[in-house]
């Protein structure tokens, strides 16, 4: 959804001309996640919203709970106090854009007890040119580009759509990706066509994939030397009483791990089988920890199943499709993830956009 909105007049506040007030006038006004922020100065936020061509009132995402809209105009003033430089702004704007739409569920995946973070994925070639991180440490710190996006889209959702901690935001435990849960696909040495082209977008398009995504789950395998022994160490983890529902999945497999997928000619849709048809549990087995449901056995097995749900068991997701799949990560060591969706059911899809190039991008 983008809008015009009523026009507006962004409110300016006086502080004293000192970095240090400014930044405990920010935490004052409750505008922090509990990290100093990057005071929001006019000429910021201009700058910030130079990378957009539509006006600063435009609406890119409205909370369906409350009616609470987001502006570029907001979403830059917290790009700002995120850290975010102009270049990362694009790919704010795309995630909401994303995020808006109803299936994401917006409210329930920010509001529930479950606890999940949106969990960005940048795909394409705009990854490499604003100095995302797809390689080394790919979920932990040291990255501006990662980092500071992540965080923008935590701040805008506390101060704008007002999902506070203990008020609106009920999580139980949270999880780290709460203050910031933005990655890039690796494209170089990745045997599989990028996301961005699967999705659909044209060549040269970068996109943005939304997850709603609890915390991860590290998958060590340093002995596995086939797909088979690779992808079922993945599809146990993905099948753990703790977490198997019918709900989404996110697999970044390892370099090492992709390897030696890609080096038998696996392609991404026949590992997306794989992890299917394996990462299952006995109704016997779900009845024995008490998350067995006969309405969520009845809708994987009913009309329309698809031919690998095996009778008797319930697996992770509805389809293969259910699992999104691509490589991140350093080049050594036999650790990927997966990232389990949030809710007990389909509570929330996953949802791509197009990233717009900057609008003064030469």
């Amino acid at each position: 959804m983008a809008v015009a909105a009523a026009k507006m007049t962004p409110k300016i506040h006086e502080v004293p001309d000192d970095l240090l007030a400014a930044i405990d006038f920010c935490y004052e006004q409750g505008w922090t996640d509990g990290l100093p922020v990057v005071p929001p100065q006019v000429d910021r936020v201009k700058a910030m919203l130079a990378a957009e061509a539509r006006p600063p009132e435009t609406v890119i995402a409205r909370h369906p709970a409350t009616g609470l809209d987001l502006s570029l105009h907001a979403a830059a003033v917290n790009a700002v106090m995120a850290g975010c430089l102009p270049e990362h702004f694009p790919v704010v704007v795309a995630a909401f854009e994303a995020m808006d739409r109803p299936d994401f569920n917006f409210h329930g995946s920010t509001a529930s007890t479950g606890g999940s973070a949106p969990l960005l994925i940048v795909s394409g070639p705009l990854a490499d040119e604003i100095g995302m991180n797809s390689d080394v440490n790919l979920f932990g710190p040291g990255n501006r580009a990662n980092a500071t996006i992540g965080r923008a889209t935590r701040l805008i959702l506390r101060n704008v759509f007002q999902m506070l901690p203990g008020i609106s935001d009920k999580s139980t435990q949270g999880h780290p990706g709460k203050f910031s849960f933005c990655i890039a696909e690796r494209l170089r040495g990745n045997p599989w066509p990028p996301l961005c082209q699967a999705q659909g977008y044209p060549e040269g398009t970068s996109s943005v994939t939304a997850y709603a995504g609890a915390g991860f789950c590290n998958i060590e395998n340093h002995g596995g030397n086939t797909p088979e022994q690779i992808l079922g160490s993945v599809a146990d983890a993905m099948a753990n009483y703790g977490c198997i529902t019918l709900g989404q999945s996110v697999v970044i497999l390892a370099p090492e791990h992709m390897q030696i997928v890609a080096d038998a000619g696996w392609t991404r849709e026949q590992t997306q089988r794989f992890l299917y048809t394996h990462a299952k549990r006995s109704v016997d087995g779900m009845k024995s920890v008490g998350k067995f449901r006969d309405r969520e056995y009845d809708s994987q097995h009913g009309a329309g199943a698809h031919a690998l749900s095996e009778a008797g068991f319930m697996h992770r997701g509805l389809t293969p499709d259910d699992i999104l799949i691509t490589m991140g990560g350093g080049d050594a060591g036999g650790h990927s993830c997966f990232i389990p969706s949030w809710s007990r059911g389909r509570g929330s899809i996953m949802q791509h956009a197009a990233i717009r190039p900057h609008a003064n991008k030469k």
